[in-house]
């Protein structure tokens, strides 16, 4: 399998935090992955870097962070050193991400149409009826049943999982060689996911697209990816296929999978993850 992009020894620190010593604080950790042509998971629980890897890769960082890799390749193209006008024609229109919360990944003052189209527009130039179509056409793909009425209401007339639709749309309309998406389903019922989950696949199979796919539901990702990381404190601590979650050797991805509810044998109380201090090491 033909690397898409590669990612060797992934650092992100950010100056001040729990370091006095050094005076930045790593939440990244040396992360290490290839993706291809595939649907990789990054799994674990808030704060263990999941989100701030996607970031790093994408070049969205927070201001002060320090990013440092090995290699950070896509697709032939080094991103840490190549020129910041090349990392944006990338950003948005080769390599995509969709962000966890709409309500603050959304211009309040832009109608949700505006923001899609603008997307496109700003990597490929098109008339505007055409850029409309595409704009609902986009809009329809995930799920949205009147893509013309919704297209011209703002962020805060739509519910959150809408406003979550629209952010899979604007992320899919450039058609990115690359998607990281950030708990792209969390605020979605269970039709909705099913329906967002199809495109996401369709276009992995159809377009050879590869997707990061960034959450915290165990069950979804072995159902839906092909292979699965497992972050714990900025580290990847287990890397397997996701057909084999079930059988992972890592005490943290174990104690995962143990506090899952089983409809079949109902615990109470659920178990607690009990944590050991190598796992952070």
């Amino acid at each position: 399998m033909t690397a898409l992009l590669t990612v060797q020894d992934l650092r992100v620190a950010y100056p001040g935090g729990r370091a006095p010593a050094s005076g930045w604080t790593e939440v990244v950790r040396g992360v290490s992955f290839t993706l291809g042509r595939e649907r990789l998971g990054i799994v674990g629980e808030s704060g263990s870097g999941k989100s701030q890897t996607g970031r790093a890769i994408l070049g969205l960082s927070a201001p002060g962070a320090r990013v440092t890799a090995q290699r950070l390749e896509f697709d032939g193209i080094d991103l840490l050193h190549c020129p910041p006008r090349q990392r944006r024609a990338l950003r948005g229109g080769r390599i995509a991400m969709v962000l966890q919360d709409p309500k603050f990944a959304l211009d309040p003052v832009m109608t949700l149409g505006a923001q899609i189209g603008e997307t496109l527009r700003s990597h490929r130039p098109l008339p505007a009826h055409a850029l409309r179509q595409r704009v609902h056409d986009a809009l329809a793909a995930v799920g949205i049943d009147d893509p013309g009425r919704v297209a011209r209401l703002y962020p805060h007339e739509v519910s959150g999982g809408m406003g979550q639709r629209a952010m899979i749309a604007m992320m899919l309309i450039a058609e990115p060689d690359l998607l990281i998406a950030d708990e792209p389903t969390s605020a979605l019922d269970v039709t909705v996911q099913l329906q967002v989950l199809g495109v996401l696949d369709r276009l992995v199979a159809e377009r050879g697209m590869g997707l990061i796919f960034v959450s915290h539901d165990l069950r979804l990702v072995s159902s839906f990816c092909d292979r699965v990381l497992v972050m714990y404190a900025g580290r990847v601590v287990e890397s397997l296929a996701s057909a084999d979650l079930g059988r992972a050797q890592h005490p943290y991805t174990q104690g995962l999978l143990n506090c899952l509810p089983q409809p079949d044998r109902p615990r109470h109380p659920l178990p607690t993850l009990q944590r050991r201090a190598d796992w952070a090491a």
